[in-house]
This record gives structure tokens, C-alpha cells and sequence, in this order.
């Protein structure tokens, strides 16, 4: 037996930092709705969540921060990130940009998107209905987040990716302000997939274009 096999070390789980800990109970909080955009975290009372001190919460708050899940104001604390009309229509812009080459490029390697994307369109529907706003947005996250990542390009993914935070949360904004958008959106999400395994170009593009827009009732819900 080689002598290396031998003296090397078992390896054994992953062991997850507090931070790390902190950050991921925090991330997941805002996503699901836990926290809502404006609430403000505090900082002992999140570490007794969490189940660390605060040195480890604080940690994380400033990695959400820099991933704009929140921001830390002076004097004041850490508060969820609120979403302005601007960003929102840069979210939108960005998501647009990168989901349409993406559909290019998998379309002309001659690729399709694995099974599990229509899965995903049918589960996000059905939460949907059970207006599961949370799970639901997730799910529509997750379904183009599917769609990009099967472009193979890893820093376009990492790049989309960073924007889970505010996609999540327009999702949700979007979903619960106008509910009686969801036959449009499932119908939307079945276009889209349907075109880019069967190689129809246009039809991704045109119909990412009309998905992935502003919508006027939602508009107005931001500042």
C-alpha cells in the first residue's frame, strides 16, 4: 500500500464557523421573510437565535452587508436592505442581459436544460397557488438561476447569482402584490424552457424579454 494512503488523515465533515453559522441563519431569515425589508437586526438578539456571541453575528452582518442583504447605519445598527424603483429596474435590466445570452449560448452549443427545469416550473406553480409567496420566489430564483448555469460559464453564474438577495425579494413583492399574475408567469416559465430545448432562439429571447420586465402595479409599490 503507498505509505501516503496509509499516515494520511481520515477527513471528516466540514466543521462550520459561528460566523458562518450566523451568516446562513440570518441569509436564510431574510429570504423567507423572517425579516422584512426596513426591520432592523439587533445584534443580542440574534446571537441568542443563533446560538454564538456577538463577535460572530457581527462578523456576518458585515458579509451581508457587502452582499446587500443589509446595510449598517451609523448610530442606528444593521437594517434589512431596502429595494428603491431604481434598483429594481437595474435587477431587471441585469437579470435580462445575462439570461438572454445564456439562452444564446445554450442554444448554440445544442444543448437542452436538464428535466429538472420543468420540475422546478411546476413546484413554483403549485406554491404559488398555495400562495407560498416565499417558497415560491425561491423557486423562480432558482429556475433561471437553473437556466444560466447550464450556459457553463461559472463567473456569469457567480454573477447572477449576487443578485439572489433583491430577485428573491422582488419575487415576493411581485407575486404578492399582483397574484392574479401567477397564470402569466407559469405560462412564461413554460415558454421560456420550451424554447430553449427546442432550439427556438427568438421565441427565449421574446419571451424573457416580456418575463423579465417592469411591471407598472409593481412599480408603484417602490419609493
Amino acid at each position: 500500500m503507498d505509505q501516503l494512503s496509509e499516515t494520511a488523515p481520515a477527513r471528516g465533515p466540514r466543521r462550520v464557523s459561528a460566523s458562518d453559522r450566523a451568516y446562513e441563519w440570518i441569509r436564510d431569515a431574510i429570504l423567507t421573510g423572517v425579516f422584512q425589508e426596513g426591520d432592523f437586526l439587533d445584534e443580542v438578539d440574534l446571537s441568542h437565535e443563533v446560538g454564538t456571541s456577538r463577535t460572530p453575528v457581527r462578523e456576518a452582518l458585515h458579509k451581508l452587508q457587502a452582499e446587500r442583504y443589509i446595510e449598517i447605519l451609523p448610530r442606528r445598527g444593521a437594517q434589512v436592505h431596502v429595494i428603491s424603483a431604481r434598483e429594481l429596474e437595474e435587477v431587471y435590466a441585469t437579470r435580462l442581459v445575462i439570461e438572454s445570452h445564456a439562452a444564446s449560448e445554450i442554444i448554440s452549443q445544442g444543448k437542452q436544460l436538464p428535466p429538472s427545469a420543468m420540475s422546478l416550473v411546476q413546484t413554483h406553480h403549485s406554491a404559488g397557488l398555495a400562495r407560498e409567496w416565499n417558497k415560491s420566489a425561491q423557486l423562480d430564483q432558482e429556475i433561471h438561476a437553473l437556466i444560466v448555469a447550464q450556459a457553463g460559464n461559472e463567473v456569469l453564474s457567480g454573477l447572477y447569482n449576487s443578485l439572489r438577495p433583491q430577485q428573491v425579494r422582488l419575487a415576493v413583492r411581485t407575486i404578492s402584490t399582483a397574484p392574479d399574475r401567477l397564470a402569466t408567469i407559469h405560462a412564461e416559465h413554460v415558454e421560456i424552457v420550451e424554447a430553449i430545448n427546442n432550439g427556438e432562439l427568438d421565441v427565449a429571447l421574446d419571451a424573457l424579454k416580456r418575463h423579465v420586465t417592469k411591471i407598472p402595479s409593481l412599480m408603484q409599490t417602490f419609493k
